[in-house]
């Protein structure tokens, strides 16, 4: 039996010969430094790109720290931080609710199967600092499950 390259070995070797032929200098023909230009230029000191190419004047480097973004203000803060588990065919979310707005969260159950019906609760109010657990099931596997958020 003839042995066979795998994909990825194939893949892994088409995307370096594209990478060479796209990058400038390295493609077939390109007239690059030779070895001994970059061998003469080491001695000298200056590097392959001349004497001043990685020299940095520390009295172009700005004195004060970049600008930190802006905060949000206190309208755009809103939504209770829920964490969601999945054990076996039940699904349950802790939700808690750190600002000063009514969330109202909503659970939402996909089911694998196809027969098996997909459960969205009814909203449940979270007031400002208060905390709920929502629980949802199916019948067999759960797909996925997330929690919506809307303004109470």
């Amino acid at each position: 039996m003839r042995a066979r390259r795998s994909r990825a070995v194939s893949l892994l070797f088409t995307s370096v010969v594209l990478t060479a032929l796209l990058i400038p200098g390295l493609g077939p023909g390109a007239a690059g430094p030779s070895v001994a230009d970059l061998a003469s230029a080491d001695q000298a000191g200056a590097g392959p790109a001349g004497p001043d190419a990685a020299s940095v004047d520390p009295a172009a480097l700005p004195a004060e720290p970049p600008a930190q973004p802006a905060r949000p203000s206190a309208e755009e803060l809103f939504g209770a931080d829920c964490d969601t588990g999945i054990q076996g065919s039940t699904v349950t979310a802790v939700c808690h609710n750190p600002f000063p707005e009514t969330d109202l969260v909503r659970l939402h159950v996909e089911c694998d199967r196809w027969w098996d019906v997909d459960g969205d609760s009814a909203p449940v109010a979270v007031r400002p600092a208060g905390r709920v657990e929502l629980t949802g099931r199916c019948w067999k596997e759960v797909r996925a499950a997330w929690v919506s958020h809307e303004r109470g």
